[in-house]
């Protein structure tokens, strides 16, 4: 949410006009700085989650309420999803309609026309792997009651190793089907290749994702060998795609050589600046797939480390996205710098 809020500051300050692209309603679009206010809202709410948990750990005369400690994350999530579904016009009721709507039509793909907020919200999901990943073990380490005897017995049930397939490769398979529905629509084939794109990631993932749960080393070396392949033929498409047909950068012949014709900043290195970023942080990706060791580094520290990683580059992603769509309309969404007067006039006159 840090990175959306300091997206809406950059689109207004270099105008532009994300809100018409969204679609939002005039007059309930959230500036940056409501969307930072909800942002550290939920972060205080979950530090005091950890302090309250640290206090009632440290307190001897605790003991009997281990279960309760361990109830405080659920209390969290239940909390915020309240919060998220409350019919009531309050807490910005209509930014979080138009989030549920947009989350309603991604689970839905390919039922629904797709609209510029769908894949771009759909975008946003291919980022967040590891925590639709963590939803998944809350829903076992609370319904399997594992927190009751605070251990972590989820990874040894073939029914939660098989969803992790499912959820890993969930937010892919959405784009997948938004993409076809796009090609069928529209009659564009770059849909189509966009499409082998995230069929490319799934592959990646779910090769990744059996290394992860196999745990014979015969099968783990030739998983991550095949792993590995194809993650970096992802990487590399999808770096490609990034940086030619969503920001619509490395043109030869522009008059801003290997960037575009339409520039809204206006210092230039900031283009390359972030597509060497994008090179660099796409390939930290690959960490998720081929499990490298870093020293004494707890395994789950650098996957945190990743993904905030990846956080950051799909930030970086969107503004340069949208204001290529404010600038060239690639995705033909009528994204007008100016509006011609509604009426018509004859030249010969």
């Amino acid at each position: 949410m840090t990175m959306y809020a300091a997206n809406i500051y950059f689109w207004r300050r270099f105008r532009v006009n994300y809100s018409f692209i969204f679609g939002f309603k005039q007059g309930t679009e959230l500036g940056y700085k409501q969307v930072l206010f909800v942002g550290f809202s939920i972060g205080a709410l979950a530090l005091l989650c950890v302090l309250a948990n640290l206090d009632m750990e440290t307190d001897p005369k605790t003991k009997d309420y281990q279960a309760l400690t361990e109830l405080l994350p659920l209390f969290l999530l239940t909390a915020m999803f309240i919060v998220l579904i409350l019919p009531f016009n309050i807490f910005y009721r209509s930014s979080r309609f138009f989030f549920l709507n947009c989350m309603f039509r991604i689970f839905a793909a390919p039922l629904y026309k797709v609209t510029l907020p769908d894949f771009f919200l759909a975008d946003q999901l291919c980022s967040q792997a590891q925590s639709l990943r963590s939803i998944e073990f809350y829903i076992c380490y609370y319904g399997w009651g594992d927190f009751k005897q605070r251990q972590n017995t989820c990874k040894e049930s073939q029914v939660f190793n098989t969803f992790l397939f499912i959820v890993a490769a969930f937010p892919f398979v959405s784009r997948f089907l938004q993409c076809m529905r796009r090609v069928l629509e529209e009659r564009n084939i770059e849909q189509g290749y966009n499409g082998f794109k995230y069929c490319l990631i799934v592959v990646a993932v779910c090769l990744g994702m059996a290394y992860e749960v196999d745990r014979q080393k015969d099968r783990q070396i030739i998983w991550r060998l095949l792993g590995g392949i194809a993650s970096a033929m992802a990487v590399v498409f999808c770096t490609y795609w990034d940086l030619v047909y969503d920001w619509g950068l490395l043109n030869r012949t522009s008059k801003n050589p290997w960037l575009r014709d339409e520039l809204l900043v206006p210092y230039k290195e900031v283009y390359f600046i972030a597509m060497i970023l994008n090179v660099v942080l796409r390939f930290a990706w690959m960490q998720t797939v081929l499990d490298f060791k870093f020293g004494s580094m707890h395994t789950q520290t650098v996957i945190a480390i990743v993904a905030s990683l990846e956080i950051i580059r799909r930030g970086i992603w969107n503004f340069f996205r949208l204001e290529n769509e404010h600038l060239n309309n690639v995705g033909k969404y009528r994204a007008f710098k100016t509006v011609s007067l509604p009426f018509d006039y004859d030249e010969d006159l």
